[in-house]
Order: structure tokens, then C-alpha cells, then sequence
């Protein structure tokens, strides 16, 4: 990788709300806004400031085609009153614009005033602490690095015909105040990496793709096989490997899933069933069944909103409450789900620090962080050596998920066929077709080798996205729908 030192600016990134800031939003505002918002009644009330800075660079056939660079600026005031919310921004931080965002909320209320406590300011853990946020380095070393990843990727294989290289990267700074006294500040960084990689060959065009991210700064690419060549030469060295891929296999066979990002098939099929916004409504497989087994019992499922510098790690969530290592599914049986402070109060226990949203512009939703099946107790070549025919899987493509009840159907970006035990060709046009509680319990083997995703997972829900991490180690699922063209064997 080519080294570059310059920066675009020394000076420190701050929120026009942070202390000294021209709009300082400290505790005592913070309570005076919160008892504007429950002069009507009510059972609670927050308040959620934002500042995010996001860039974002994108190199094809060697030349900057696009360069973006934007901020986000607001407050977003709530006030709960049962099961029933309301909410109100404003992008305008003058005092007035905020008492009118705190009466347009409280409006959803009916009754006596409700005291707001003393609020202090509240600390918490600091898991993604960088020296410098990218969005402070200059111009020229990001675009250095595209380069880089474009000359990687053409001489990595002559038959590579195209490249697109990018970088996006965002500051967020946060404040949480809540109506019970807390009050807490954030600063979240994120950097995510890619190269696409398109390769030609008598006639035949495969793609492959690489990258990879985090809370991190640029010093995410110093790190062992993140550089941006060697995204480079992972995105050639899959688009040409899959040059010679064979029609896929169409019926139901052993699957073996790759470890890391086979974990996105977790995330969508079983984690947002477990989401505890769709239990409390019933509309997921999972409500109602906490103390049951829900899966094979090989498998435990966590979510870590601890992880220091993964993607979807968070200090406090945008409820003001600390992220946490949650566990969902243990030894196969449920044993709870990620909460907001509307569903744990709803169950009567305290919440997970699950509350996240896009944005000033939304109210929180109970949301995964980094959601990992954790490691079993077989060797990645053991689990291969036991498959007489069937598909491995190593990356996924875009899939669709029924919430309710878990059926799934997802593309496969790079898979292959196994064949006595060993790893053979590569096939395309690849869809795993299932339900994820069953392909859970249809676990018979788990691998040693937990892997965590390369920070490059983004996750939708009611129209809000946020980032998140996902893991597994290698699967071995006893039985699963392939969707296939070839004949079967």
C-alpha cells in the first residue's frame, strides 16, 4: 500500500450541540426541552441530537467518477404514552424551533404534567476510540488507495477487463437525554472499503467483490489483509475463479456455510424474528416460545453490541442505554430477544441496549448489532470431509425474508460444489431456498473457526437502515433447497 501522511484539517470535529459548541445542548437545556415535552402527561420522554458528517469516493477505470461530501444536523424529541408515541424533529437548533419540537410531540399525551428528574451526565464504555476520523484525512490519500486497489486488481490477472473501487466514511456524533435522568454523549466513526473486479474470457463475464470496514479510521488498512490490494486481488481472484463455474445442482443436499459472512443468512432468517418489536405484536415464529428449543442444540446465538471497532458495535444506543452482549438462542433453546425500552417494559425486564435508529429523523427500533452464531466443536476440514456430495457456500448475494414465518430464499455470490469430501468446482446461479428456525434445528455440525464479517453489512427495517456486523464459524446443515439449472446427480 502507498503510504501518505497529508490531512486535510487538524482541527477536531465537533457538534454544533457539544460543549462550547454555538447550540450547546447540556443537561439543564436537555431538562427544560423534557418538560416542555410531558407538560401534557405521559410515561417518558427523550430527546436525540445528531451530527453526521459522510463522504464517499468512487474510482472506476482509474478515474474519480464521483466524490460526495454532506451533513446531517437535528433533534428529535419523543413522548411515549403507552404503547402509542409521539415524535417531532427539527433541523433549526435556535431555542424556539426546539420548545415547538417538544410541544408537537407532547401533543400525543393527555393529563397531568409529569416531573422530569435531575438529569446528569452519564458515562459509558469507549469501544471505538480513533486518533484521527477518516473524514479529517485528505482527499488525495483516499484517492492514492482507490488507485492502488485498480493497479492491484489488473495485475493480479490479465483477464480483468474492469474495476470499481470505493470509499465511504462517516463522523456521528450523538446525545441521549432521557426524561429518568440520563444523559449521554457519542462519537461514532465508520470507514467501509470496496473493490468490484470484473473478469472476460472467451466470451464469458464473472464478477467478484472484496471489502471490508468499521469504527475505524485509516488505519483500518494497515491492518493484515485489509490493505487495499489485497481487496484487490480477493475481488480478481474471485471474479476469474468463477469464470469456469458449472450450472448449478437444483434439489435438496447437504449444505456446508463458510464462516464470516454466511452469518448475513443468520441475520435475516432467524435474528430479526428475534427482534422483540415482532414478538410483542406476535407476528414473528418466536413469540411466545422463550424456554423452548428453537434450535439444533449445537447452536447459541448472540448479539454484541461490545465488539471494540466492529460495524455494528455501539458504546449507548439511541436510547441511552449501553450496548450489551445478548444472548438469543443457547444450546439450541431461546432464550430471549433484543429490546428497545418499549418492549422491556411491555416484558418486564430491562432492556438490552437494542434501541437504534437512522437518524434524528426516526423514533428507535428494537435493532441487531453485531449478531454471531458462536463456534462448535468441529474442524472446519472435518465438517467438508463428512459431505459426500453436496454445495459450499462462501458468499452471499442479495435474499428475501418473510419476518413472520422465517422462510427464506438467497442468492449465493460464490459457491461450490463438494464432492467426496473435497471443495470441486465453482457454480453459478446459485439460491439456497429454506426457513431459518428449521435450517437452525437441521445444524449437525459447527465449526471451530468463528469468523466475524468484514464490516461491510448494512441492515433495512421500516424504512431505517443502520449498520450492522455479522459471524458464524463453518455450518454443516443437514439438508437445505438448492435452486439450480443442472440436473441433479
Amino acid at each position: 500500500m502507498t503510504q501518505h501522511t497529508s490531512r486535510a484539517s487538524d482541527a477536531p470535529l465537533r457538534a454544533p450541540f457539544a460543549p462550547g459548541g454555538p447550540y450547546e445542548i447540556d443537561p439543564e437545556r436537555a431538562r427544560k426541552l423534557l418538560s416542555i415535552a410531558l407538560r401534557r402527561g405521559g410515561d417518558h420522554a427523550d430527546l436525540f441530537a445528531e451530527f453526521s458528517l459522510g463522504a464517499s469516493l468512487v474510482l472506476e477505470e482509474g478515474i474519480v467518477k464521483s466524490a460526495s461530501r454532506g451533513v446531517s444536523l437535528g433533534v428529535g424529541i419523543r413522548v411515549r404514552r403507552g404503547y402509542a408515541a409521539g415524535y417531532a424533529y427539527t433541523e433549526d437548533l435556535e431555542w424556539e424551533s426546539l420548545v415547538r419540537c417538544a410541544e408537537t410531540a407532547a401533543q400525543i399525551a393527555e393529563g397531568e404534567a409529569l416531573t422530569v428528574a435531575a438529569i446528569t451526565e452519564r458515562t459509558h464504555p469507549d469501544r471505538y476510540r480513533v486518533e484521527i476520523p477518516s473524514v479529517l484525512e485528505a482527499g488525495a490519500t483516499k484517492r492514492a488507495m482507490l488507485l492502488d486497489a485498480d493497479r492491484a486488481a489488473r495485475a493480479a490477472d490479465g483477464r480483468i477487463q474492469r474495476v470499481e473501487a470505493s470509499l465511504a466514511e462517516s463522523f456521528r456524533e450523538i446525545l441521549v437525554a432521557t426524561s429518568d435522568g440520563r444523559f449521554h454523549r457519542d462519537v461514532q466513526p465508520m470507514v467501509r472499503f470496496g473493490v468490484r473486479a470484473i473478469a472476460e474470457s472467451n466470451g464469458r463475464r464473472q464478477a467478484g467483490s472484496s471489502g471490508g470496514g468499521g469504527r475505524k479510521g485509516l488505519e483500518y488498512f494497515t491492518e493484515t489483509s485489509h490493505s487495499p490490494e489485497e481487496h484487490a486481488r480477493e475481488a480478481s481472484r474471485m471474479a476469474v475463479a468463477m469464470l469456469d463455474a458449472r450450472e448449478a445442482p437444483a434439489g435438496e443436499f447437504e449444505v456446508v456455510l463458510g464462516p464470516g459472512d454466511s452469518g448475513i443468512l443468520l441475520h435475516e432468517a432467524v435474528g430479526h424474528g428475534l427482534e422483540a418489536d415482532f414478538n410483542r405484536k406476535g407476528t414473528s415464529n418466536y413469540a411466545g416460545r422463550v424456554g423452548t428449543p428453537v434450535a439444533s442444540p449445537l447452536c447459541t446465538v448472540v448479539d454484541r453490541g461490545d465488539l471494540p471497532h466492529s460495524r455494528g458495535s455501539i458504546n449507548v444506543d439511541d436510547e441511552g442505554n449501553t450496548g450489551t452482549s445478548a444472548t438469543l438462542i443457547e444450546n439450541g433453546v431461546l432464550q430471549g430477544y433484543l429490546h428497545d425500552e418499549l418492549s422491556a417494559k411491555h416484558y418486564g425486564i430491562a432492556p438490552t441496549g437494542n434501541g437504534r435508529r437512522e437518524s434524528f429523523h426516526s423514533a428507535p427500533l428494537p435493532r441487531m448489532t453485531n449478531t454471531l452464531l458462536l463456534a462448535g466443536p468441529h474442524d472446519p476440514e472435518e465438517i467438508l470431509r463428512s459431505v459426500k456430495y453436496g454445495i459450499y457456500a462462501q458468499r452471499f448475494g442479495g435474499g428475501q425474508v418473510d419476518i413472520a414465518s422465517g422462510d427464506f430464499v438467497f442468492s449465493i455470490s460464490e459457491a461450490y460444489l463438494i464432492e467426496d469430501g473435497r471443495i470441486t468446482a465453482p457454480l453459478k446461479d446459485v439460491n439456497l431456498i429454506g426457513n431459518g428456525p428449521d435450517a437452525l434445528g437441521k445444524v449437525t455440525m459447527l465449526g471451530t473457526d468463528l469468523k466475524v464479517s468484514d464490516g461491510i453489512w448494512t441492515c433495512g427495517k421500516d424504512g431505517q437502515s443502520v449498520p450492522v456486523g455479522v459471524g458464524c464459524p463453518t455450518i454443516k446443515i443437514s439438508a437445505m433447497t438448492v435452486g439450480g439449472t443442472a440436473i441433479q446427480k
